[in-house]
């Protein structure tokens, strides 16, 4: 089903048969979905990257979003998501503004062309999530997927240490 399993000459440590499986298997789907994504959205212009910052403008609304909280929410460098707003401002996608609250950080918001554009993106994205990934999978799968998800968060990390600071697991 996946690519053959790499046993090194050295001794080291390994996954076992069952952890190898769940591991490449989240490999293999992640990015066999994401270059069907990618590929999918290519024709209107936008990188995942790009697209990934326009759905989250898309889903914070007319007020926009902090460059902070993006940087943030899409696991950035403040750096990096603000040479990608560069990039999506020069194509008029996207406009920033000072923070109305304290007026020292900026808002990025959505322009009427990057409305547009994230339309078509969405339109396209979903229905490609849908045949990729949510028509393979029923009410329980996604049920134990969200179960999963909700372990891996960086919040969860916390939660899985001991009073003496040592890991626990959810085995």
């Amino acid at each position: 089903m996946y690519p053959r399993r790499y046993t090194p000459d050295v001794a080291t440590p390994r996954l076992s048969d069952l952890e190898n499986e769940a591991w490449q298997g989240f490999l293999y789907a992640h990015d066999r979905i994401w270059r069907e994504i990618e590929a999918g959205i290519a024709p209107l212009g936008v990188s995942m990257s790009e697209y990934s910052v326009l759905s989250l403008l898309g889903r914070a609304g007319r007020s926009g979003m902090r460059m902070s909280e993006l940087a943030r929410d899409r696991l950035m460098s403040t750096g990096g998501v603000t040479r990608l707003a560069d990039r999506l401002e020069r194509r008029g996608l996207i406009e920033r503004r000072r923070a109305a609250e304290d007026g020292r950080g900026f808002v990025a918001v959505l322009t009427p062309e990057g409305r547009n554009l994230l339309r078509k993106a969405w339109k396209r994205q979903h229905a490609d999530v849908r045949r990729l990934f949510l028509d393979r999978l029923d009410d329980d799968d996604l049920r134990a997927l969200t179960r999963i998800w909700s372990r891996l968060r960086p919040e969860s990390d916390e939660e899985r240490t001991d009073a003496d600071g040592d890991r626990t697991g959810h085995r």
